[in-house]
């Protein structure tokens, strides 16, 4: 296991397209951080950037390498190696990879700016929808043979997840205001891991007018705390339920 993750983490960090991420996330991060001397606004605005575009790197790009690597995973399956251990290592090492790249480029930034709580918690969010993407792109490999339809479908959960999602939740809200709907509203938002990153760091800076109403029913229901644990416990939920599906697929699946 060690072995095939090391590979799979040696093999992506010397792709082209992951340095360019890196080096993308740096601009954007340090950028931020230079341009405003408020570190909370300023975490904000990298909050809304790193919403968009670590989701969309990291289904897209996991994606496109796990059709890469066909034929590489064949032979894998060819010898005497359990199918779990193959699709975990190819998942941790594509994680690390990313995880490492975010790290790099928007964790050292935040370190040095934001020190403390705070950056730690904005770190482990990006890490954690890192991961929870990289898992929803391998569900997505297994359950499309066709590597065009099966692109098409991380496309479109992102923009289901990033976008689109928050314009239907609002639609619900509107729709029925004058009904007590703040227990419905908070298991809507348990179920975008996109919208628990948004809510979990806004617990931690705890800045009310850009919380949202999602999040002021998050923090009213849970309080600040126990809200972060249960918004953090939620998100270790969407990484695993993907990748366990996605585990179980593979191990049935006829190569």
């Amino acid at each position: 296991m060690k072995n095939i993750t090391k590979f799979v983490i040696s093999d992506i960090m010397r792709n082209r397209i992951i340095l360019f991420y890196l080096l993308m996330l740096c601009l954007f991060s340090w950028s931020i951080f230079s341009l405003e001397d408020n570190t909370s606004k300023g975490i904000m605005s990298l909050l809304n950037i790193v919403l968009l575009t670590v989701p969309l790197v990291s289904i897209i790009f996991s994606n496109i390498y796990m059709y890469n690597s066909a034929e590489f995973i064949e032979l894998l399956v060819s010898q005497p190696v359990k199918r779990s251990t193959i699709w975990k290592s190819i998942f941790i090492g594509l994680s690390v990879a990313l995880m490492a790249a975010f790290f790099i480029g928007i964790g050292i930034p935040v370190l040095f700016f934001v020190p403390g709580l705070t950056g730690a918690t904005f770190i482990v969010t990006g890490m954690l929808i890192t991961a929870i993407f990289v898992s929803i792109a391998m569900l997505c490999s297994i359950l499309m043979r066709d590597k065009a339809r099966g692109i098409g479908l991380s496309i479109i959960l992102w923009l289901f997840l990033s976008l689109i999602y928050d314009g239907l939740v609002l639609f619900f809200m509107f729709q029925y205001a004058d009904y007590p709907i703040e227990k419905p509203m908070a298991i809507l938002t348990a179920l975008n891991p996109v919208d628990l990153a948004r809510i979990h760091v806004l617990l931690q800076v705890d800045t009310e007018a850009l919380m949202g109403y999602t999040g002021a029913i998050f923090k009213k229901m849970f309080g600040t705390g126990p809200g972060m644990m249960v918004s953090l416990a939620l998100m270790v939920v969407w990484v695993a339920g993907p990748f366990y599906l996605s585990l179980r697929l593979f191990d049935k699946k006829d190569l």
